[in-house]
């Protein structure tokens, strides 16, 4: 066995004992993180293993993404673990005034801002996205709703809300409601029902 394999088990074994231990602090009995863990096994078509435990390992030790939000959903404020781990590899802010609701999947989060009020189950989004206020007013921030999901480089401002079911297309400028089941893309916007589609 050469130097890179026994570095490489080391950190499979370091891995699985302190997934091991933010398994039973933090993840057990939290059902917004169980469904974190659920929906990124579905959205990424991850075949699923026998017991929670394994799921949230594999996910730890092979999705930095979900590191990432797994870290910040635990440290609300921040918080050493969240704050060193995204500065060192994504720079993503998520402010901690914003509501997610379970099922949060993102796509290399580096760049990205998200302000908003609330957002819903199955929420996913991609690299620099903006979700934020108007003019410097935070009481001017969107509400998302349930089914979201948001291409790179969108950004979402104002105080707009985004219905249920919504697909916004990469690099969309939203300024104004969209309704539920409807895809947005472009700028000027353009929102179309999605069965129409």
């Amino acid at each position: 066995m050469n130097s890179k394999q026994i570095k490489y088990l080391f950190k499979l074994y370091l891995n699985a004992f302190f997934s091991k231990c933010l398994y039973v602090l933090y993840v057990k009995n939290n059902p917004v993180i169980i469904k974190d863990i659920e929906y990124n096994l579905e959205h990424r078509k991850i075949k699923k293993k026998n017991g929670l435990f394994k799921n949230f390992s594999h996910l730890m030790i092979h999705y930095p993404e979900f590191v990432f939000v797994f870290f910040k959903r635990i440290n609300k404020n921040g918080g050493f673990f969240y704050w060193f781990y995204n500065n060192q590899t994504f720079c993503c802010k998520i402010f901690s005034s914003t509501t997610i609701a379970g099922g949060i999947v993102c796509y290399h989060p580096f760049a990205s801002v998200i302000n908003a009020k609330e957002i819903g189950e199955n929420f996913v989004f991609r690299n620099s996205i903006t979700i934020g206020n108007k003019n410097n007013d935070n009481s001017q921030i969107p509400t998302i709703g349930n089914n979201v999901e948001i291409g790179a480089n969108a950004v979402i401002i104002g105080r707009i809300t985004i219905g249920d079911n919504v697909i916004i297309g990469a690099g969309a400028i939203v300024t104004k409601n969209i309704p539920s089941n409807s895809i947005a893309y472009g700028n000027p916007l353009i929102i179309k029902d999605r069965i129409n589609v």
